[in-house]
């Protein structure tokens, strides 16, 4: 048994607050009504993110009523948000658009997630796109000076890669990546500086599992390639999660700080915490327990396909910057 769940988060709104919740269903597209909504920045023509957009961590959003087991894209739920001086409005109220406007100092919208066929939402423009790999807004994007090596991002597979390069956030979802994002109690404290753990907020999961005491340095690592079973659903650990700038942002009751960055870079080589796919749908209840089964370590053809998938990675990425550097 790797742990029990200790919290499960919803987010309706990216970029913004959520909620924690006691029972969810999470199924292919992850936790059940997470991130139905997102910001659109109206002028940019893209998704909004809180790595870009940090304000948006100031607000919170919250459903009017539970969602119903057909919430999902192209049915989406009304929502509330609170903005940071305390007021409320709802989605369906169009002065929200004026407030998150006047809040980003530019024409923003609330927008529902589409129906998958509809990719409206997602793509970026060619221009949008490449600026997206070009260093400098990389160390932005990550929090980092000019003397910082770039991260990591070797673990994606090459098709993460051209999703990202083609869409602000993949096709029939606002999450950046992967459906579920798990951490554990254990990194929370083993990565802060001193007693007091990182608030769970700064990084955003949807599982939140207590490990206990006892074991290795964030736990959560060694569960990458393998299988989770979580209540009733089982999940398939892909990735580590890369941590751009947004755990260092200020939220309500979290203040700034830059020093995780830095935390980041020297004892996890800016990973903390997993993505997962969803293998088989299920219930999650906090409480419930956590088990992890690892695979056999992989043959030689696997290995032999994995640097493949590697290097076919940093090809793509090499081939994206090369066409940055002509752009300009």
């Amino acid at each position: 048994m790797a742990g029990t769940v200790s919290e499960l988060w919803r987010f309706p709104v990216k970029s913004m607050g959520g909620s924690r919740v006691d029972r969810v269903r999470i199924d292919g597209r992850g936790v059940h009504a997470d991130r139905l909504w997102a910001v659109r920045d109206v002028e940019k023509g893209v998704t909004a993110s809180a790595r870009r957009l940090p304000v948006l961590l100031g607000c919170t959003a919250r459903y009017l009523d539970e969602p119903g087991a057909d919430a999902g894209p192209g049915n989406v739920p009304p929502v509330v948000v609170t903005f940071p001086d305390g007021s409320e409005l709802t989605s369906d109220d169009p002065a929200i658009n004026v407030a998150l406007s006047q809040l980003a100092g530019r024409e923003m919208r609330l927008v529902a997630l589409p129906p998958v066929e509809d990719t409206s939402q997602h793509r970026m423009s060619v221009s949008d796109s490449l600026a997206n790999f070009r260093a400098a807004q990389v160390r932005k994007d990550f929090g980092l000076g000019e003397d910082e090596a770039l991260p990591d991002t070797s673990v994606f597979s090459t098709k993460d890669i051209i999703t990202l390069a083609r869409y602000s956030t993949p096709p029939g979802s606002f999450a950046d990546l992967s459906p579920v994002h798990l951490m554990s109690i254990a990194s929370l404290g083993q990565l802060a500086p001193g007693a007091e753990p990182y608030d769970v907020r700064r990084f955003r999961p949807n599982v939140l599992v207590d490990t206990g005491e006892d074991g290795p340095e964030f736990p959560e690592s060694a569960w990458v390639g393998g299988e989770l079973s979580i209540g009733t659903a089982r999940l398939r650990v892909t990735i580590p999660t890369i941590r751009c700038v947004v755990p260092t942002r200020p939220q309500p009751e979290v203040e700034l700080d830059k020093t995780i960055t830095r935390q980041l870079a020297e004892r996890t080589n800016r990973f903390l915490g997993v993505y997962a796919d969803v293998s088989a749908a299920g219930l999650v209840n906090v409480g419930d327990e956590v088990r992890v089964h690892i695979g056999k370590p992989p043959n030689a053809f696997q290995r032999a396909g994995a640097a493949l998938n590697k290097s076919a990675t940093k090809g793509v990425q090499r081939l994206l910057e090369a066409t940055v550097l002509r752009a300009r």
